[in-house]
Order: structure tokens, then C-alpha cells, then sequence
């Protein structure tokens, strides 16, 4: 994939004839995503509730995935930080919508990881209707990042929040997360899975990235796809 050394022997090429391709963009693209990454993102604030979202007064695009599926590495990754977005071992440690700031232009969301076993259902209640409340109420959202796990593909709950993106109408794109962890053909079916599993969805976007945290594999395109999504 452009952007990522040493990455070809790696990362199927696009398109694949499923309506889907893999992100690319050209050098001169990536190098302004970069540049654009490498200026200050700070955090806002930890949201619990919709009262306490902070006034749509830029573009702002989020992060969702399963829990434990690299979602604070990926973040972390994309603006250059090794600490920002907050890992846990434990799932669902996350409760809460947390808001960064990228240089006074754009929001980057960290909406709270779903599909985890050990928290009781009062609490998985709650934090999805915090994941619905947003998504309805947000007009400078501009896209989801659906985080996918390469090693497992679009599993049912990563469908049924498909189809909750589907309903409220809010255009989201896939990043498939440790790519690194699969070779070869290993990973082109999961890429071909993937995009087969995103036809049905009227607010899949038609392209989606493969990345590697651990490795920078496809972060370059992500950062160029929020761009492009922001408008920047």
C-alpha cells in the first residue's frame, strides 16, 4: 500500500471487484495527511451523556470497535502520540465518549467499545444508548471509522452496528486493525470478506483502509481519509 514501506507483500491490492477497494492515495496526499497529523491533538474532554458534548463548531469524525479490537493504538498511531487515547487490558474498561482536539480544526471521537462480555447489561444498556444519542444528534459528524480486527473479520456484533449506522444514516468506513498478524492469502480473504460483508450497507463507504498499529501499516491513509472526510 502507498505510503507504507516494505507493506506490498502484505496488503492485496485494489479494487477487487466486490464494489469495495482498499484506501490508496498518492505520495504527494499521504505527505499533506502526515503533515497535517503532526500538529498538536490534545484532549478535550470524557463525555457521559449527551448534555455534556461540546458545541458542533468544527468537523468531527469517530473512532468505533469492539473492545479489545486496538482502537486506542490505532488512535494513538494516527496523531503521532504514544499515550493519548488510553488503553485497557480489561474490556470495556472505556465508558465514555472521549473528544481530542487536532490544531482547533477538527474533533477526533473515541466512542466506547462494544460487543465485551464482563460488564453487566444495565451498563452495555447505557453505553449504547450514549453511542445512539450521539450518533443521531451530531450534525458536524462526518464519518465513522468502523474498526474490524483482521484476525477475525466482521463478526455479528460488528454487523449489527453496521446496521445501527445504516438506520441513522451516517456514512462509515471500515479500518481493519492488526493486519500485521495475518500473511498472504490469510489476509486477502478476510480483505474479501469484509468488503462482501459491507455490500448490503447503504452507509458503508467504498473504500476502506488495512492497518497495523504495532507496524504504521495504512496509517498514512487513514489520516488522508479523515481528511478527505473532514474537509480539510
Amino acid at each position: 500500500m502507498a505510503g507504507d514501506p516494505g507493506a506490498d507483500d502484505t496488503v492485496p491490492p485494489g479494487p477487487m471487484n466486490l464494489g469495495m477497494t482498499v484506501s490508496a492515495f498518492d505520495a504527494e496526499t499521504l505527505a499533506a495527511a502526515d503533515r497535517a497529523f503532526a500538529r498538536p491533538c490534545t484532549f478535550v474532554k470524557g463525555v457521559v451523556d449527551a448534555a455534556g458534548l461540546p458545541a458542533p463548531d468544527r468537523p468531527e469524525v469517530a473512532f468505533a470497535g469492539r473492545s479489545n479490537v486496538g482502537k486506542s493504538s490505532l488512535l494513538n498511531a494516527v496523531v503521532g502520540r504514544r499515550n493519548l487515547a488510553r488503553s485497557s487490558s480489561t474490556p470495556g474498561r472505556t465508558q465514555e465518549i472521549n473528544y481530542f482536539d487536532l490544531a482547533g480544526q477538527l474533533y477526533l471521537v473515541d466512542l466506547p467499545g462494544y460487543g465485551f462480555a464482563e460488564a453487566p447489561k444495565s451498563k452495555v444498556d447505557a453505553w449504547n444508548r450514549l453511542i445512539r444519542d450521539y450518533l443521531r444528534g451530531r450534525v458536524g459528524l462526518r464519518r465513522v471509522f468502523l474498526l474490524i480486527d483482521a484476525r477475525h473479520g466482521m463478526k455479528p456484533i460488528d454487523r449489527e452496528i453496521a446496521k445501527l449506522l445504516d438506520g441513522a444514516a451516517v456514512p462509515f468506513q471500515a479500518v481493519l486493525t492488526k493486519a500485521d498478524k495475518l500473511r498472504g492469502d490469510a489476509l486477502d480473504k478476510v480483505v474479501k470478506s469484509v468488503a462482501q460483508a459491507l455490500l448490503p450497507h447503504p452507509a458503508a463507504f467504498p473504500r476502506f483502509a488495512v492497518t497495523s498499529a504495532e507496524k504504521g501499516l495504512g496509517i498514512s491513509e487513514v489520516r488522508a481519509e479523515i481528511i478527505e472526510a473532514a474537509g480539510l
